[in-house]
């Protein structure tokens, strides 16, 4: 059965059912080991943690508080290169607001996540400097009296209260201040007040560019996740209002417009940020209303034809009726967390397994291998085959645009400081939905990676730490620690790849999650392993993958470092020119063996016509490399 059409099988299941499938966990229930905290320990050390040093006029500008908006204000210089930009010229106003509140969204998580005591006291302060810009109606954003709630052109009402209210949510889970919530609460209802449900147009903004507008649809994370918290459908009835104003207004980000996903012959053509993070207001609107059923469906399906094997979606930066390749289509950072958050989202209202499968694929391939693996950095655009990085996709010329965004920066402002921020919320969001509840019975690991599980589950305290070198290794270690012996259900998605498990438990496998039904001791454990090979996965371009697990597999090409310009001391930008151009080809009769976390593979070397066997390495701890043949 095509996945396409089981997806829609299994979300028509879920619409029939009219209830959400599993149910998140507050933040900070989860927590990264292993390999995972490690990494997000040197990104606090490193970029993110430094981040308001090295771009400080951004992350530091009081666009909350004293330096609001008005009538007057100009566009601001934000140290980037505009060129060919001039038709968003508002946005820039805005801009500050997207840069500092993603940053402090992605810092909050990851300092409360690896418990760096520092950072948490600097979130402390930060947190109290914003509470305090709330006005007595609630109003918290980027906007004086004069402007707010009334627009008829470019704005970022919504967008800059989206990001900095999930940053606040963050907070809120993770100490449970009821300062926090209770402003939060008095933020929402100002919106809804302001822009009165069913009864005004939040989205009616003239008929030129409105980017900012429509990255305002997100507020719908907020919506969401202020109904997750207090099973308050006035949440969820609102953000359905919003998607539903959306489609009918003129937006410039047009591709989850209801008419033009119902229209057969519609392409995805829009900035691809925008194209992904919008799934998650439909996925909303459509566990609201049935009638959009069809439409998600649709969706996800042109989605899937924009995101090539290894999780990198098209976003360079705009789809243009494209469809993914590994060589000409490149994929920013940004894409491949929105596309990420979007997916999980999905997976939590209808626990399909196969999203998971799609998550840790982003994660664990594109996330990765966008990242520099020697310092702290990440590229703004990647491409699947990333033959140079020296500003240009592989070399080609943009007539219309100096392009500079292929390559490694810690901040990228000469474009935009918003990869950066995003690199730093992925991590967080992905260790958010890797355990969910499916009921007060039920526990699943929905998410396989080192992680530890602190909750409850039939008034017992649970601990589950799953002591695992995933992805790199396939077996796992779940130690469980209750307060007292406890009779429950665990399951664990078994990943598509897998062709075998092996483990001493009794278990049944359904819907591809594995089931496991005991009395659990006090102090358990569950040893499990998923046996795979490896496999070679073909492209809509007819081009080949070879995966082992959950990793995919790349011919490194070895580099010459270049160092551009100096954010701080450790802090460069880098570019990397190619010292080997040999490309290889696929053949039929080809061998691939699978050995120490390499695989070796017979190809064809395009220059001498001859079969050579070709070490490739993960495909996320390279810089140049060819993973399509």
């Amino acid at each position: 059965m095509k996945k396409s059409i089981l997806i829609f099988l299994l979300f028509s299941v879920f619409m029939a059912n009219a209830q959400e499938k599993f149910q998140s966990l507050p933040f900070g229930s989860i927590k990264p080991t292993g390999w995972l905290k490690t990494q997000m320990q040197k990104d606090v050390e490193g970029y993110l943690g430094n981040l308001d040093k090295l771009v400080p006029d951004l992350i530091n500008d009081p666009i909350y508080g004293s330096g609001r908006l008005h009538k007057n204000s100009q566009v601001k210089d934000l140290g980037n290169l505009k060129a060919g930009d001039a038709e968003g010229s508002d946005q820039y106003k805005w801009w500050n607001s997207e840069t500092q509140s993603n940053w402090w969204d992605g810092y909050i998580r990851n300092v409360f996540l690896v418990d760096d005591k520092a950072g948490i006291e600097k979130v402390h302060q930060y947190v109290q400097r914003i509470l305090a810009t709330q006005d007595e109606d609630g109003y918290l954003g980027i906007y004086d009296k004069e402007l707010r709630y009334n627009f008829n052109s470019e704005n970022g009402e919504l967008w800059s209260k989206a990001t900095l209210h999930r940053g606040l949510l963050a907070y809120y889970e993770a100490i449970k201040d009821e300062k926090v919530w209770k402003s939060l609460v008095r933020a929402v209802d100002n919106v809804m007040v302001n822009y009165p449900i069913n009864n005004s147009s939040p989205f009616s903004s003239g008929e030129k560019f409105n980017g900012g507008v429509s990255h305002g649809l997100t507020f719908t994370d907020v919506l969401d996740k202020m109904y997750q918290l207090t099973g308050d459908k006035k949440y969820t009835a609102y953000a359905l209002f919003l998607y539903q104003d959306f489609s009918k207004t003129y937006q410039s980000e047009c591709d989850v417009q209801l008419s033009n996903i119902l229209n057969p012959n519609y392409k995805l053509k829009s900035h691809g940020v925008h194209t992904y993070e919008h799934l998650r207001p439909l996925i909303v609107a459509a566990y609201q209303n049935k009638d959009l059923q069809k439409a998600l469906t649709i969706y996800l399906e042109r989605i899937k034809n924009t995101t090539t094997p290894t999780g990198g979606p098209i976003g360079d930066e705009w789809i243009a009726e494209r469809t993914a390749d590994a060589t000409h289509t490149g994929y920013e950072y940004c894409s491949i967390h929105e596309l990420l958050d979007s997916y999980t989202v999905f997976l939590q209202k209808t626990g399909n397994a196969s999203i998971g499968d799609d998550i840790e694929t982003i994660f664990y391939n594109a996330a990765q291998g966008s990242r520099n693996p020697n310092h702290s950095c990440i590229a703004y655009l990647k491409t699947d085959n990333s033959y140079e990085m020296l500003g240009t996709k592989n070399g080609e010329v943009e007539p219309d645009r100096k392009q500079t965004r292929y390559k490694y920066s810690p901040a990228h402002q000469d474009v935009a400081v918003c990869c950066n921020p995003n690199a730093g919320r992925i991590s967080p969001y992905f260790i958010q939905s890797s355990w969910m509840k499916e009921n007060e019975n039920t526990m699943v690991a929905t998410l396989l990676m080192p992680n530890v599980l602190e909750t409850e589950i039939k008034g017992s305290k649970i601990r589950i730490e799953n002591k695992t070198n995933y992805p790199n290794e396939n077996a796992f270690h779940f130690q469980i620690l209750l307060d007292k012996p406890t009779t429950f259900r665990l399951k664990i998605r078994k990943p598509s790849w897998t062709t075998s498990i092996i483990t001493n438990e009794k278990y049944r496998v359904e819907d591809d999650y594995i089931i496991i039904e005991r009395t659990f001791k006090t102090n358990d454990n569950i040893k499990l392993e998923f046996k795979t090979e490896v496999k070679v996965i073909t492209d809509s371009k007819g081009e080949h993958y070879f995966s082992y697990g959950s990793l995919f597999y790349a011919k490194e090409i070895s580099s010459l470092q270049i160092k551009g310009k100096e954010y701080a001391r450790g802090f460069e930008d880098l570019n990397y020119e190619p010292l080997d151009k040999t490309r290889f080809k696929f053949i039929e009769n080809h061998r691939a063996t699978f050995n120490n976390n390499n695989i070796k593979a017979d190809l064809k070397n395009i220059v001498t016509n001859k079969t050579e066997t070709v070490t490739l390495i993960p495909f996320g701890k390279t810089i140049l490399r060819q993973v399509s043949f």
